[in-house]
């Protein structure tokens, strides 16, 4: 008895002859609402009207970045797509094919804004001080809630608050927006969860209690420095992947990817707090970098790459000593991402990555391997997926992200690139055998693409995933290297050896900056930037909005691969 319409019109068209049929769809508040709506938009004229001024609102909101490379596909998926994905799906609908839910996720749509910084940065502000107002007074978050009441979950997961500084500081550093700090934002009252509970489902009150949004990040940082026998952080219900709920379910068990984003976290919010005299925060900071540190270098290392996590009772999860998820991709990539792995074994934690987890025979990078399946570890409900599908051993496209990330940030071009290709989900639909296998759209990101025999190569859950914003974000900033600091902008492209150039089209605010990016060549005259045919002064570029078109020429050196190579000899040995 689900409710369900159809319009049909029926018409008759002569040879050559061109009719026009309208559909409209709409709701109103009441009757008269509606009503209003339907004489609106009843002339031919005002639907046009409308539809113009759509087509115009993405015209613009999509071109305010543009990159021209060698590769058609990059530019397909780069120009348009992955933006669109992120903010009309994942921001505003938040409802996909593979899940129709509608409520925010307080790190998933937070994670999705980062790739809306150039093109939508008023959108990034509002979804930061939304998520603020989600916060309980002790310094954790709702996992998820339904607006518009707000009625969600409160959960034991440990990463969720910890994804409101870390945007926080990274939207201050790009924006150079500081008055963001001193918002004031309420908080949320609700009772507290009870010992052994893991989650309840409620409606809380709004506090009377307010604080700035600093406050807010700091309540945050505070209530994340948690940490177990180890000195690693607490991993509670879960950490990015709630998967593992059963790790972590009595309060001991801990996150060796956590240890790694909360270093990122502490590192990256400094200099707010430096800015802001928070001599109380340094402190705490400093302390616990430094203990991060230390207790990754002495508990997190395997022996050829990082693990994963710690069980309740101490037992080791994405070991050689396990049975299944020997290994795990998430805390190879972000011991590189966070600079908190020590230089020797990052470089042995990324070739073993590369070796155990890049399943170049199916076209996907692997979350870990092998999937869980028989063996005495029950690490959550993440096993009762099949062997190979989504989180449980398949490619789930935000963490392979990750790790193209790290390979970039390691100088590796070749790897970077190659990765790059094997998860544009473009060239799965290049030719026939290839739509056959994915069976998806290629044009928008997937969650997860599976590993398992039966279904190899095949992709899951479309559109409703944080991997376009992350892809973005990989493509733009760790690819062709575009970084905005404040009105800067710095260039440092990790491209393949054989591109000679590409095109970036650059507007700030009302002003647009068409950047030719050539690679330099020693005894080339030219070097550095011109703008506009006058050489620039260091390595950054000032923008203005003056409202007159600029042309910038900069030139890059390419960068040397010297890391897949010594990858190489360590995936052989």
């Amino acid at each position: 008895l689900d409710p369900c319409a159809a319009i049909q019109g029926t018409f008759d068209r002569a040879d050559e002859e061109e009719r026009e049929i309208i559909f409209l769809l709409g709701c109103g508040r009441d009757m008269m609402d509606a009503t209003e709506l339907v004489k609106k938009y009843r002339s031919p004229s005002s639907v046009a009207e409308s539809l113009a001024k759509l087509k115009a609102y993405w015209e613009r909101t999509l071109s305010a970045v543009r990159v021209t490379t060698p590769d058609a596909a990059l530019n397909v998926l780069a120009n348009g797509w992955l933006n669109y994905q992120a903010l009309a799906c994942r921001i505003w609908g938040r409802s996909g094919f593979y899940q129709s839910g509608g409520a925010f996720g307080f790190r998933d749509q937070l994670q999705d804004t980062l790739s809306l910084m150039h093109n939508h940065p008023e959108t990034v502000r509002e979804q930061i001080i939304l998520c603020a107002s989600r916060q309980f007074r002790e310094g954790d978050v709702q996992h998820w809630w339904h607006p518009p009441m707000g009625r969600g979950v409160r959960t034991t997961c440990s990463d969720d608050f910890l994804w409101l500084p870390y945007v926080t500081a990274r939207y201050v550093h790009t924006t150079g927006d500081r008055e963001i700090l001193d918002t004031k934002v309420h908080f949320l009252e609700g009772r507290p969860l009870n010992a052994g509970e893991e989650s309840y489902y409620d409606l809380p009150i709004r506090s009377d209690e307010s604080a700035t949004l600093y406050e807010h990040c700091v309540r945050a940082i505070q209530h994340g420095l948690r940490f177990g026998e180890h000195g690693l952080p607490l991993m509670g219900s879960g950490d990015w992947n709630d998967g593992m709920d059963k790790v972590g379910e009595h309060g001991k068990g801990e996150s060796v990817w956590l240890a790694f984003f909360l270093y990122t976290i502490l590192q990256q919010f400094t200099p707010l707090a430096q800015e802001k005299k928070d001599t109380a925060l340094l402190n705490k900071i400093r302390e616990a970098t430094k203990s991060l540190k230390e207790n990754i270098s002495l508990h997190a290392w395997d022996g050829e790459w990082y693990r994963r996590a710690y069980f309740d009772d101490g037992t080791p999860l994405g070991s050689s000593e396990n049975d299944e998820c020997c290994i795990d991709s998430i805390a190879q990539s972000w011991s590189v991402l966070s600079g908190a792995g020590e230089p020797g074994k990052m470089n042995m934690a990324m070739a073993s990555a590369d070796k155990h987890l890049v399943n170049k025979e199916a076209g996907i990078i692997q979350l870990f391997d092998p999937p869980f399946d028989k063996s005495t570890l029950n690490p959550g409900y993440i096993k009762g997926y099949v062997p190979g599908v989504r989180e449980n051993g398949g490619q789930y496209t935000h963490a392979a992200i990750w790790l193209v990330m790290a390979f970039a940030a390691m100088g590796d071009t070749e790897k970077t690139w190659e990765l790059i290709r094997m998860i544009n989900p473009v060239n799965h639909g290049s030719d026939k055998e290839g739509v056959k296998e994915y069976k998806v759209e290629p044009y928008v990101m997937a969650a997860d693409v599976y590993g398992v025999p039966l279904h190899k190569g095949r992709g899951g859950w479309t559109w409703y995933t944080g991997s376009a914003g992350w892809m973005y974000q990989l493509i733009l900033e760790s690819f062709i290297g575009l970084k905005k600091k404040g009105n800067t902008l710095h260039l440092d492209p990790g491209v393949p050896a054989e591109w000679e150039q590409f095109s970036v089209t650059y507007r700030y605010e009302d002003t647009v900056y068409n950047i030719t990016c050539k690679k330099y060549v020693p005894g080339n005259a030219q070097q550095g930037i011109l703008l506009d045919g006058k050489r620039v002064e260091g390595d950054m570029l000032t923008l203005v909005n003056d409202n007159t078109p600029h042309t910038v020429e900069w030139w890059y050196e390419a960068k040397k691969i010297t890391v897949s190579e010594g990858i190489r000899d360590l995936a052989k040995a």
